[in-house]
C-alpha cells in the first residue's frame, strides 16, 4: 500500500443520501444464501405472501424509529436519491405494511420526483396486489429473483417457485405498470451445461426486461451448500458459460456496466451505482449496513451496522459505528469502483476518499503492468481480465 499523506483528509460535501432497508425473512432459507435471512416460523399456508401481522407491525415500527434516529445523526439535511428494499423477501410485506413504511419514510426523508425506489420480490411470494401496492406507495423499480427458468435447477437451488410462477410474476409486474424491472439470474448452477445456461438467458431476454443481474453461483461459508457441496460445472465449462453469456447479452442490446449488471439504455440501477461510486447511504433493518461521510470535527467516513438477529433488532437494537481508517480507504474505495466497467476518475477518487491521487500510483503501476487495468491521466478502468479476476486485482493493493 502507498505511504499515507501527512495532510488531513479533505472530503467533498454531498447533499444526497441513499436508503437501504432490510427485510430479513423468507419462506425458507435457500441452501446457497449467506445473506441475513431467516425462514418464517409461524404456521401459515404454503407459500404465504405475508408475515405474521404482529411481527410485521412491530418490525415496521422499529424500521421507522431506526430511520428517524439515522436522519438525526446527519450533519446537514440530505436529499433522498434512491431507496432499495432488500432481503430476505420484501414481497412478504402486506399492503398495509408497505403503505405504513412509505408514509413514514416520507416524514423523515421525503421521496423526490426523481428518487429511484427498488423493491426485491420473489415469484413464490408475490402477486399483482402486492405489486400494485408497491406502485401506489411510490416504488418505481422491481427486482425479481428468478435465478433460473429450469424447474430442475430451481429445485436444486431450493427455490419455492417454478418456471411458470416466474412468468406469472413478470406478467403481474407489467400489469401493475412497472416499467423498470430487473431479473436476477444465476449461472454455474449444479450440473449446468452451457446450453442450459444460454437457455436461461434466452428466456430472460425474450421477456424484454430493462435490466439483468447475471452472476455466478458461489459457495459461501455458513450455507448448506458449503457443508453439502453440490456438483458444480468444471472450470472450463464455467468459463465458456461466462464468455458466451457476455456475447449473448451484448447482441441482445444489454450493456454491461458492472461485473454482473446489464442494462438497457438509461436503465442502470442508480442505487447500486451509488455503492460502487463510494456514495453515502443509510442502512436500516436487522443487519443493515450504512456509510456516512462527515465534515466535523474533521473530515472522515463512518460505517454503520445494525443488530443482526431480527428478534434482537426488535427488542434491543444497537447501532455500531466504525470510523474507516485512512490506511483502509484505498481498499474500501477500489473494492467498489473497480466493479464498474468504466471504472473511475482520479478526481472522483480524491473527492470520495480525501486521499491524494499520488497514493494510488503504486497500485496503478503494478496492476497495469499485469494487464488488469488501463488508465490515462485521469481515468482508471479494469480490463476484461481485471473484471474477471477482481479478487486477484484487489490483492495488489
Amino acid at each position: 500500500m502507498s505511504k499515507l499523506s501527512a495532510q488531513p483528509l479533505s472530503l467533498a460535501k454531498t447533499d444526497t443520501i441513499a436508503l437501504y432497508i432490510h427485510i430479513p425473512w423468507c419462506i425458507k432459507k435457500c441452501p446457497y444464501c449467506d445473506f441475513n435471512s431467516h425462514a418464517i416460523k409461524q404456521p401459515v399456508q404454503p407459500l404465504s405472501t405475508h408475515l405474521d401481522p404482529e411481527l410485521e407491525s412491530a418490525y415496521i415500527k422499529r424500521l421507522l424509529s431506526d430511520l428517524k434516529n439515522e436522519v438525526r445523526e446527519l450533519e446537514t439535511p440530505r436529499r433522498l436519491s434512491s431507496i432499495f428494499i432488500g432481503g430476505g423477501t420484501p414481497s412478504l410485506l402486506s399492503e398495509t405494511a408497505i403503505k405504513r413504511l412509505f408514509t413514514g419514510i416520507n416524514q423523515f426523508l421525503p421521496l423526490q420526483a426523481d428518487t429511484e425506489c427498488t423493491v426485491e420480490a420473489n415469484p413464490g411470494s408475490s402477486d399483482i396486489n402486492c405489486f400494485k401496492a408497491f406502485r401506489e406507495a411510490g416504488v418505481n423499480r422491481l427486482s425479481l429473483g428468478i435465478q433460473s427458468f429450469s424447474d430442475a435447477a430451481l429445485k436444486k437451488l431450493g427455490r419455492v417457485h417454478n418456471k411458470a410462477a416466474a412468468y406469472r410474476a413478470f406478467e403481474a409486474a407489467r400489469a401493475a405498470e412497472f416499467e423498470n424491472i430487473n431479473l436476477d439470474l444465476m449461472h454455474g448452477l449444479p450440473g449446468q451445461t452451457i446450453e442450459a445456461a444460454m437457455s436461461d438467458l434466452d428466456q430472460a431476454i425474450a421477456l424484454n426486461s430493462e435490466h439483468l443481474s447475471w452472476y455466478q453461483l458461489t459457495i459461501e461459508p455458513n450455507t448448506l451448500f458449503y457443508t453439502h457441496r453440490p456438483d458444480l460445472p468444471a472450470e472450463q465449462t464455467l468459463w465458456n458459460i461466462y464468455r458466451t453469456g457476455l456475447e449473448y447479452l451484448q447482441k441482445a442490446g444489454f450493456k454491461r456496466y458492472e461485473i454482473s449488471a446489464f442494462k438497457r439504455p438509461g436503465k442502470a440501477c442508480r442505487h447500486n451505482l451509488n455503492y460502487w461510486n463510494f456514495g453515502d447511504y443509510i442502512g436500516i433493518g436487522a443487519g443493515a449496513h450504512g456509510k456516512i461521510s462527515f465534515q466535523t470535527p474533521q473530515p472522515g467516513i463512518h460505517r454503520t451496522l445494525k443488530t443482526r438477529v431480527p428478534n434482537d433488532y426488535l427488542n434491543t437494537p444497537k447501532r455500531i459505528v466504525n470510523l474507516i481508517q485512512e490506511e483502509d480507504l484505498l481498499l474500501e474505495y477500489l473494492m467498489n469502483a473497480l466493479r464498474l466497467v468504466e471504472g473511475f476518475t482520479l478526481s472522483s477518487f480524491s473527492e470520495s476518499t480525501g486521499l491524494s491521487q499520488n497514493q494510488l500510483q503504486p497500485f496503478l503501476n503494478s496492476s497495469k503492468s499485469r494487464g488488469l487495468i488501463q488508465f490515462d491521466q485521469n481515468h482508471v478502468k479494469p480490463t476484461p481480465l481485471g473484471l474477471r479476476y477482481l479478487d486477484d486485482l484487489l490483492l495488489m493493493i
